[in-house]
């Protein structure tokens, strides 16, 4: 591997003139992030991995082997970073994410990739950093902060405690400390929660945030003393100047479900907050929204069209971002030095993605990879990881309540579309035979503990899903400690749904009566496929189907669904253990 000193020496040698570059892109529009400038007439000159020159003329830097790129008046905009992406809510694997989103102008991600961590504890973590190593898509890992997501809630399948954290934070490739969920840790000084706090500071690393709280209060600002510097948790305009106005980070997302971003961008659209400190991300995209969709590319689009101009949407997405994470001297920018990670952008308003240099190689051209990368074999301890204690029976799913006959007032979970909070509600329920009823509106949910064996299962009401009588889904896909969900009308067709999804190692399958209408399988930890993104992708679009056929008009009820086990955004979830007031920090009964 060369030195820094061989290194520059080259770059200033083809800069000078006095050494042919390996690519050089001619006539393009300098999208400049760092001046905020559209610079027309430019050439840039790549000598290996980085950019040596960015200029009005690179003819001197062409040599008889000089791979030369005509941009024809095009854009050239830095290649497009994620601020915040959890990769295993593609249900990809990172190889087949990279393939996904490489031609749409994603060159570099910051992934927290907590959901297989809870499932296959810090060698999950380690298994993804391998696989990443080598990819043209730049994985900058963040450790997971929170496995479990927050003590005592749920069952973990695994835990990463402080000294874990200390360990991996030295590895190569990790960036920082992943979301820190447990927001009410924080706030109350809870012991293990700082020192995994402390451990990302001593070591100069970046602490990321998640305060999904409404309050901005007192323990907004307890929350931000505390140390993270980031947090994309925001659902208004208030939360992206509060969290900017507290020296963090405000990163509005646009995922496949939380569509958070024109609410966000409105603090700078309208009341002119400064946008140096504000980042783009997704979050969760699943594979059918990223090739049906985009990725960062989609989300740039929306930004521009909520009224940001096209270069500062774009900083947004790329030296905004590099900067937060300290990696400004590498990505974010087309600049001399820098890792040549660029776009050929035909329009920028509508950011139609041309060409893709990662690297300094050409990837992708017309929305489609231009290079080859083998698959990554994953262990056999990897899969087989749905462990329940016995199948389930209709039983297992029927709800009990405190009366023979009559009515019980029960908390139901109500759905928000397009965002992670729920709200609590309230309904009357019959009772018939000692058992809950449910109504027309009414969803039954079971969240049965699937890495241990125990048998424990929670149980749930839900209004907002539309699903018709007898149909039910079940999925392992579950955040954070990914336990199998069901959500059904009906008992016997929730148990099928579950064996069915238990049985196969882990997926979501949709069921009608005791017949199963569609089923994606997912056998890497129970939250991953093998399979290309395409095929991932038709499988949740036959999913998508079936509960459309079931009565679910909800908008990307999948994702919305996924996080109903997840005890740490407001208002109700259900786990293992049972329904979670997520505001008070504890289970309470179902029955009011």
């Amino acid at each position: 591997m060369a030195s820094w000193a061989d290194v520059t020496r080259r770059l200033v040698a083809v800069a000078s003139g006095r050494r042919p570059a390996d690519l050089v892109i001619r006539n393009g529009r300098w999208v400049n992030v760092s001046s905020g400038e559209i610079l027309p007439g430019t050439d840039v000159a790549i000598l290996g991995d980085r950019i040596a020159y960015c200029g009005p003329d690179a003819g001197p830097a062409i040599g008889p082997d000089t791979h030369v790129i005509d941009a024809a008046g095009r854009y050239l905009v830095p290649g497009l970073l994620d601020a915040h992406v959890h990769i295993e809510s593609s249900m990809l694997t990172p190889t087949e994410f990279a393939r996904a989103v490489l031609p749409r102008g994603t060159t570099g991600v910051f992934a927290d990739p907590h959901e297989i961590a809870n499932v296959l504890g810090l060698r999950g973590v380690k298994l993804f950093l391998d696989e990443a190593h080598g990819l043209p898509l730049k994985v900058f890992l963040q450790v997971p902060s929170c496995v479990p997501a927050v003590r005592g809630l749920d069952t973990p399948g695994a835990e990463i405690g402080p000294a874990e954290v200390d360990e991996a934070l030295a590895w190569p490739g990790v960036i920082g400390l992943g979301e820190v969920m447990d927001y009410r840790g924080v706030v109350a000084g809870e012991e293990e929660v700082h020192a995994k706090i402390a451990a990302a500071l001593r070591a100069g690393k970046v602490v990321g945030g998640h305060y999904a709280s409404p309050d901005l209060g007192r323990p907004f600002h307890a929350y931000a003393a505390g140390g993270p510097a980031d947090c994309h948790e925001g659902t208004r305009a208030a939360d992206a100047v509060a969290r900017v106005r507290q020296g963090m980070r405000a990163i509005l997302r646009q995922g496949s479900a939380w569509r958070d971003l024109a609410e966000g961008l409105r603090a700078v659209t309208e009341l002119g907050l400064n946008p140096r400190h504000v980042l783009l991300a997704t979050d969760d995209r699943d594979a059918e929204t990223l090739l049906g969709k985009g990725h960062m590319d989609d989300v740039v689009r929306i930004a521009i069209a909520a009224g940001v101009a096209p270069v500062v949407a774009i900083a947004m997405a790329t030296l905004n971002t590099a900067e937060h994470f300290g990696v400004d001297r590498d990505v974010g920018a087309i600049a001399p030095g820098r890792i040549a990670d660029l776009l050929i952008v035909s329009d920028l308003e509508r950011f139609t993605v041309d060409t893709v240099v990662a690297s300094g190689r050409v990837v992708a051209e017309g929305g489609a990879l231009r290079v080859r990368f083998p698959p990554f074999p994953y262990p056999d301890w990897a899969q087989g990881t749905v462990r329940l204690a016995r199948p389930l029976s209709p039983a297992d799913c029927a709800i009990r309540a405190p009366v023979d006959e009559g009515e019980v007032e029960v908390r139901v979970i109500e759905l928000v579309e397009h965002q992670a909070p729920t709200r609590e509600g309230r309904v009357r329920l019959p009772v018939w035979d000692g058992q809950v009823e449910v109504g027309p509106g009414v969803a039954r949910v079971a969240v049965v503990e699937r890495h241990q064996g125990s048998g424990r299962i929670g149980q749930g009401l839900l209004v907002g899903l539309g699903l018709e009588p007898g149909c039910a889904v079940a999925s392992t896909v579950a955040h954070d400690s990914h336990h199998l969900l069901i959500v059904g009308t009906d008992p016997a067709a929730m148990a099928q749904a579950g064996n069915t999804v238990a049985e196969a190692g882990g997926g979501i399958g949709v069921v009608r009566g005791q017949q199963v209408l569609a089923f994606l399988p997912l056998p890497i930890a129970g939250i991953l496929s093998e399979r290309e993104a395409a095929e991932v992708a038709a499988g949740l679009a036959a999913v998508r189907g079936a509960l459309h056929g079931c009565g679910v008009r909800l908008a990307d009820a999948l994702m919305t669904l996924s996080l109903l086990a997840l005890p740490v955004i407001p208002a109700l979830r259900v786990t293992d253990r049972g329904l979670v007031d997520v505001e008070r920090g504890e289970i309470v009964s179902l029955f009011v």
